[in-house]
């Protein structure tokens, strides 16, 4: 009799990338577990890996094409589907331009090998500006900070936290997220090591979080002041003595400049808006500086703000000053198996900021999209360049994007939408054609982004446990399809784009996966060359480290910083070590891995110093709040990360967790009892949901998480409409942003919160009024 068999994998369900061990029977799963043997994890596992499962075997979940008819959604077949999908873009492209189509990708984009392979020819073949994505709703500020400071945009520094002697985390909630722009899963038992070793973990946000439980400190902050806070740290630094750049010093650009920039944001003047003490900013600076090594870290909070990029930039520049950078048990940088920040200073695609504006808000471009805040009116509003026609790709930015209810009005009008996903949620129903793609147990797997944010360099591959259903279609096929019907049908451009489509139609996603290991920094030497070739490439590389032969030797095995020849990583070594390989340590790699002029750090780039005015004129500014009137922020669950998962019935069980927290004085203020409903409003709509009433929330400050509102009509999530929840994101304002770079700011904003009134005969519900008789 067959006995169960163990499968180990990568959970894709987050930035965690935690090892899971799947027990099961002949494909039926029995348990999902932490895989102790995952030189990453270590046997951590949170509760989203059972959905997995849930995502597998839910009878919700789309399998094959559907095109929307007058009478309801209709299942076509593939070739029909992507030969009208490509004609329908062909067609609107013809007559309106290539710009009449956009585009939004969704971040589970980035946990897809096929999607992250393939993406690219399929954009080119598109061939729109109007490109949206998660990025700028999530982490394009420390991009953008990465590109002006290192010269490329994927060059973000990670917290060595298993080498710390000292954490700060400002705006993120590790406890629930495991780590975001820092893959590190089991933070918990990585802070118990940080606190058994002597150090310390100090934690700096609006709300007493899960990590802020854990933490030795807890400072309440009010939001969206995180960069008063940060110069008020900078200028303790320069009054005390305390700025020290270690082996950087000759490498770093505007050192006075800084000193002189932050004069005027002492702490006294900063502790009257942040409300933290003078005392304590001071400290917190002071300890910092004298720790024997320290990281400074920040998030969602730090991010989606009005002055995100801002903060991002400063807490870069902290760490720089204070010899944090790149040194051990600082912020570093790390050298992945595919090492795509190499691969983009070799071929010079670092990044692009401002390059073009946005038709309609004039907003800069960033890495060749607009900030997806503004998606909405480039289709309302007419003439050239309107989008028309939208692909989204595992993305639902009615839910996800600011003014959600103006984003659904805008994707009504649309001449055509298609739609890559799996599931018929209150974003996809507005297609005309959706394409699902396999669910992630039945393609394999590997990190290509998230790779180059671990605290660890590590390499691990996940072979599919199923095989797909019949005439189903992976990722990268439907792309690598759509492309092929795309390209333009010049004799010459349709010969490359013929041999580029059955070049990947043969390798596969693990095909091209295997070319990228061997030749990436700890690949295969390559056998071909004699000794007397390879000994001249060292040379090459050591003789001249500032040229493009050395960079490109740089990523490959010849890579000093990784002495490739003792791991000769390929897919089929992957497969031989199914838990994983670990590939060690972050280890210091600046200034060689630097993609700016002359290998220096500029750490004073000329936009974000025109910035500073804007932050002055913060720090002056004496308004008080009404009584009624709070800073929004959110909140992220341990449960939930993306939208789709309130579909398994394990993840959204329980307690209400879409209510809103305000603390026990504003209640009293306003007469709000817990569990009392509420109205939470701005210019744009209101919200009503419970309140949760605790002294975790700082005074004049509300807390409501992102991803709900299910209650929308036409979906097929019938577990998600039991627990619909509303979305923060119907009240969320796309005017309030970064000026910086249009990212929408989240974080911060004023909202008005009130009692449900009722008003004689007349009962206020959400944005209706419903009458009733008295008679009744």
């Amino acid at each position: 009799m067959p006995q169960p068999q163990k499968h180990l994998r990568t959970c894709n369900l987050c930035e965690a990338m935690c090892g899971i061990e799947i027990t099961h029977d002949q494909g039926h799963i029995l348990a999902i577990k932490g895989d102790p043997g995952d030189p990453l994890s270590k046997g951590h596992i949170c509760p989203k890996a059972v959905a997995l499962q849930d995502l597998h075997e839910d009878p919700d979940r789309l399998k094959y094409p559907l095109l929307k008819t007058p009478e309801g959604w209709e299942q076509i077949s593939w070739e029909n589907a992507l030969n009208e999908v490509a004609s329908r873009l062909r067609n609107i492209q013809a007559k309106h331009g290539n710009n009449a189509v956009g585009i939004y990708l969704g971040n589970p984009t980035i946990h897809n090998l096929g999607s992250m392979l393939t993406l690219m020819p399929f954009l080119s073949a598109l061939g729109t500006s109007n490109r949206f994505s998660a990025t700028s709703v999530d982490q394009l500020a420390p991009m953008l900070v990465a590109m002006k400071m290192f010269g490329n945009q994927l060059m973000i520094p990670i917290p060595d936290i298993d080498r710390t002697d000292m954490m700060i985390c400002l705006g993120a909630n590790p406890m629930a997220s495991n780590g975001s722009l820092m893959t590190a899963p089991g933070f918990k038992n990585r802070v118990k090591a940080l606190q058994d070793r002597g150090g310390k973990l100090i934690v700096i946000d609006p709300r007493l979080t899960e990590t802020a439980k854990i933490a030795d400190e807890h400072h309440f902050i009010r939001p969206g002041t995180d960069a008063l806070l940060l110069m008020a740290m900078l200028h303790t630094l320069f009054r005390q003595d305390l700025v020290d750049t270690g082996r950087l010093t000759n490498h770093l650009q505007g050192i006075n400049i800084v000193k002189n920039m932050v004069v005027g944001f002492t702490p006294q003047k900063v502790a009257r808006i942040t409300g933290m003490k003078a005392k304590d900013i001071r400290q917190l600076a002071i300890n910092f500086a004298k720790a024997p090594s320290a990281c400074f870290y920040g998030r969602m909070g730090a991010s989606t703000q009005e002055f995100g990029t801002l903060t991002n930039w400063l807490i870069t520049v902290f760490n720089t000053l204070t010899g944090n950078l790149d040194e051990p048990g600082g912020v570093m940088f790390t050298r992945p198996a595919v090492d795509l920040p190499g691969l983009a200073n070799v071929s010079g695609n670092t990044g692009s900021f401002n390059s073009r504006k946005s038709r309609v808000r004039k907003y800069p471009e960033f890495g060749g999209e607009f900030p997806a805040s503004t998606l909405a009116d480039e289709m309302l509003t007419p003439g050239k360049g309107q989008i028309r026609a939208f692909v989204t790709s595992a993305g639902n930015p009615v839910l996800s994007l600011p003014n959600g209810r103006k984003v659904e009005k805008a994707l009504q009008q649309l001449d055509f939408m298609v739609s890559v996903d799996f599931y018929l949620n209150e974003t996809t129903r507005h297609a005309h054609i959706i394409l699902p793609p396999t669910g992630p147990l039945e393609h394999g797997h590997y990190d290509l982004a998230l790779n180059m944010m671990t605290v660890r360099n590590t390499a691990k591959y996940s072979s599919a446990l199923y095989k797909p259903m019949p005439d189903t279609r992976h990722d990268w096929q439907i792309f690598n399809e759509l492309t092929r019907r795309l390209q333009s049908h010049s004799p010459l451009k349709w010969a490359a784009s013929e041999a580029q489509y059955l070049a990947i139609k043969k390798l596969g996603d693990e095909g091209m996966l295997d070319l990228a290991l061997k030749a990436g920094p700890y690949g295969r030497q390559p056998e071909a060359l004699s000794d007397m070739q390879k000994r001249m490439a060292r040379f090459m590389y050591k003789r001249f480290p500032a040229s493009g032969i050395s960079a490109l030797l740089d990523v490959s095995p010849y890579s000093r910083h990784t002495r490739g020849e003792q791991h000769n990583l390929s897919l089929k070594k992957l497969k031989q070590n199914p838990h994983g390989i670990d590939l060690g340590p972050l280890q210091p790699c600046l200034p060689e891995r630097l993609g700016t002029q002359g290998k220096s750090i500029n750490l004073v780039p000329k936009l974000f110093m025109k910035d500073i005015v804007r932050l002055q004129k913060r720090l002056e500014r004496k308004t008080k709040p009404a009584p009624d009137s709070f800073a929004l922020i959110g909140r992220r669950d341990v449960r939930s990360n993306n939208s789709w998962m309130h579909n398994s019935e394990r993840l959204v069980k329980g307690k209400n967790r879409c209510t809103a927290l305000l603390h026990p004085d504003d209640a009293k203020k306003l007469g709000i009892n817990n569990g009392d409903n509420i109205i939470v409003s701005t210019r744009i709509g209101e919200i009503e949901l419970p309140a949760q009433i605790t002294e975790e929330i700082m005074p004049s400050v509300l807390c409501v998480p992102h991803g709900w509102g299910h209650q929308r009509t036409g979906t097929q999530l019938s577990v998600a409409e039991k627990h619909a929840g509303v979305s923060v994101n119907d009240i969320t304002d796309d005017y309030s942003i970064d000026a910086l770079t249009g990212v929408a700011a989240f974080n911060g904003q004023q909202v008005t919160v009130s009692t449900i009134k009722i008003e004689k005969n007349v009962v206020r519900l959400n944005d209706k009024r419903l009458a009733s008789s008295s008679a009744s």
